[in-house]
């Protein structure tokens, strides 16, 4: 094991050593869980001279990428070297996890796939995250958060009624894939205190897509109803949806009977409550287009704020509905303390998103700024045991 201990983000996950082979953002999400956590996380990048073009993952030094790779060390490795394959597995020898998103041949070729690691130590861990998964028909091919996002049945659902597909704003799959990933190392490594070994965890984008769809997958799975686009109303909870004030929108949920009695209260429209048409959800979901119309006539007289305040007040979800930097200046948002200070070579101090889970005694923090390429080369190869003489000999054979 490394004889020197960098510094760790907390002392949650400081026992464990991940080498991660990964790109772009699936990968590096399931990275930075575990680096956020305290883990030894190690990027192994191409060195600069084979990657070419633009950037993967983009610029370095974006908001984008320094706050995806904030907390690991950066050290280079030509995996396609020989001696560079021979560096890694010995990385591998004495590492708790490895994370890669290859394509499910390319590692194979490489000679760095879970059996090869496995080999020279079988209590390895290895994450494995693909854009379809590592078998099947699609296994080769390539694929992007978007296209899990239509193939998942995303797109389908998401978007005014007959408006057409609509992505999500954010990187759903991409994200998700890389949270169930990291899950999935740590189960593999707690199961690995009691039978010894490790394992491979796999996912992909797809099923990580496919998984997030929970109730609307669900709806068609048991009951085999096609979930269409709803646009702003839910699509099975009526009234819920987007409402026009006087001064913008705001979210307004209601479920369940006792909840329609006090929207209907604060909203100073008890006659809604006797109208037939609106006597049950079923009922108000076959006449939604007349009871939004109706419920909207009503909140267009008073501001945003003052309907939250009222709806509130009478215990009916409601909320504002945010621009980005909007939200960000929000009271709560303030208090939860969801910004963390980042200290970076080049850019001073940076905003960055800290763990939106808080733990009591361990907590995760931002200790270290995302890596230059190949900044930590030589400590790192150190520490795992390579001299002097070996990192020499690695740059004159173009390994490092």
């Amino acid at each position: 094991m490394p004889t020197q201990s960098p510094p760790r983000a907390s002392t949650a996950l400081s026992r464990f050593t991940v080498l991660d082979l990964s790109r772009v953002r699936a990968g590096p999400t399931c990275a930075r869980q575990l680096a956020d956590w305290g883990a030894n996380v190690i990027k192994i990048e191409a060195p600069e001279r084979l990657e070419g073009g633009d950037p993967i993952g983009g610029p370095r030094h974006a908001g984008d990428f320094q706050n995806l790779h904030r907390n690991k060390r950066s050290i280079t490795l030509d995996l396609k070297n020989p001696q560079g394959r021979a560096a890694l597995l010995q990385l591998a020898r004495s590492a708790d996890v490895v994370i890669e998103n290859f394509r499910p041949d390319v590692k194979t070729r490489l000679g760095i796939d879970y059996p090869a690691l496995r080999a020279v130590n079988p209590r390895i861990v290895y994450a494995s995250i693909s854009a379809y998964g590592q078998t099947g028909p699609y296994r080769e091919r390539p694929g992007f958060d978007q296209i899990a996002q239509g193939m998942g049945g995303l797109m389908s659902i998401t978007g005014l009624p007959g408006q057409g597909p609509v992505r999500a704003g954010a990187a759903v799959a991409d994200v998700t894939a890389g949270l169930f990933a990291a899950l999935g190392v740590m189960v593999a490594l707690l199961e690995r205190e009691t039978s010894g070994e490790g394992q491979q965890v796999e996912t992909s984008l797809l099923e990580s897509q496919i998984f997030m769809l929970d109730f609307q997958a669900a709806r068609w799975l048991v009951d085999k109803v096609v979930p269409k686009q709803a646009g702003n109303n839910h699509p099975t909870s009526i009234p819920t949806g987007v409402y026009k004030t006087s001064d913008g929108h705001i979210n307004i949920a209601t479920t369940g009977a006792p909840t329609w009695t006090r929207f209907c209260k604060a909203i100073e429209a008890e006659q809604f409550m006797q109208n037939p048409d609106y006597v049950s959800n079923e009922l108000r979901s076959k006449n939604r287009d007349k009871l939004n119309a109706e419920i909207n006539a009503i909140m267009s007289a008073h501001t945003s704020s003052e309907w939250i305040e009222r709806l509130n007040a009478q215990g009916v979800a409601c909320g504002p509905i945010y621009a980005i930097d909007e939200m960000f200046a929000d009271p709560q948002v303030e208090h939860l303390g969801i910004i963390a200070k980042m200290q970076t070579h080049d850019r001073g101090a940076l905003d960055v998103m800290r763990q939106p889970v808080s733990l009591s005694r361990t907590p995760s923090a931002v200790v270290m700024p995302s890596p230059e390429r190949g900044e930590h080369t030589d400590a790192v190869l150190q520490e795992f045991g390579f001299s002097e003489a070996d990192i020499a000999a690695l740059r004159k054979a173009n390994a490092i």
